[in-house]
């Protein structure tokens, strides 16, 4: 394991950002530690997508972000773009561009200006199209295919960075289950190769896969902790007003809705 672990891959400190006249996020401290997979999560409205932006150098906001110890703001846009790669929620790609063309949008950083891409460039690309089971349609448009199957060719994008950090909202977005499993294994692989995973997620029985979570409410974190402590899963089920209940299945935990499971008791 990396040994970075011990570190904080991303910091931020005091951070407020509003989105047009409203306050979105109020005063957020935030130590995201290294080699780790954190998930967000909370009630929709609470803020997650925008901490997110702001972690990510995308929104104006006060307050100080750090990536792997240096202030966010000072670090050259190439170098900041090699050591974090972003996925961002419903995001836009033109339809007449290849799934190839759009995996290879994740190597500009390491590349020079109109430079042809170079061996490494070619074998990133393609390992991120094979890790995402989209290789086989490397040359289909995005117009092509289906919001699943987009989805999966944006997540190549991410892979092809090779950055230490990666954020992702929403990523299991057009998914179906078995290409979510797919996601699930890729990230424990990131992690095992001691880079940061950062994500937002709906799906709480899949955030609790995490190593942590960051629950948030009304612009706040409310908690943060292991996904394996019982502390964390009662403020999880707080934060949903207990609509919830988080239940061991086997090695794993998964959130319920708490009136099927009280329709279920004999």
């Amino acid at each position: 394991m990396n040994n970075a672990i011990n570190s904080i891959a991303i910091g931020a400190r005091s951070i407020s950002a509003s989105l047009g006249n409203v306050q979105v996020l109020h005063d957020i401290d935030l130590a995201l530690p290294a080699g780790r997979w954190t998930s967000i999560v909370g009630p929709n409205g609470a803020g997650k997508s925008t901490l997110l932006k702001v972690l990510a150098g995308l929104l104006q906001h006060a307050g100080a972000v750090t990536l792997l110890g240096q202030p966010l703001e000072r670090l050259p846009g190439r170098v900041r773009a090699r050591q974090l790669a972003w996925l961002g929620q419903n995001e836009s790609t033109g339809d007449d561009l290849t799934v190839w063309d759009v995996a290879m949008l994740g190597r500009l950083p390491h590349q020079a200006w109109l430079a042809a891409p170079s061996a490494a460039d070619l074998a990133a690309v393609e390992q991120a199209l094979r890790a995402t089971q989209a290789w086989e349609w490397r040359g289909r448009t995005l117009g092509q295919l289906s919001g699943g199957e987009r989805q999966r060719v944006l997540l190549a994008r991410v892979l092809a960075v090779q950055a230490q950090v990666l954020l992702m909202d929403e990523p299991l977005a057009n998914l179906d289950p078995p290409h979510q499993a797919d996601w699930l294994v890729m990230v424990r692989e990131l992690v095992q190769q001691g880079r940061t995973v950062v994500s937002v997620l709906h799906e709480i029985s899949m955030a609790l896969h995490a190593d942590e979570l960051v629950i948030m409410a009304q612009g706040r974190i409310t908690h943060q902790g292991p996904c394996a402590d019982l502390v964390t899963h009662r403020a999880l089920e707080d934060v949903f007003e207990r609509r919830i209940a988080i239940h061991a299945v086997g090695d794993e935990w998964v959130a319920l809705p708490r009136a099927v499971m009280a329709a279920a008791k004999p």
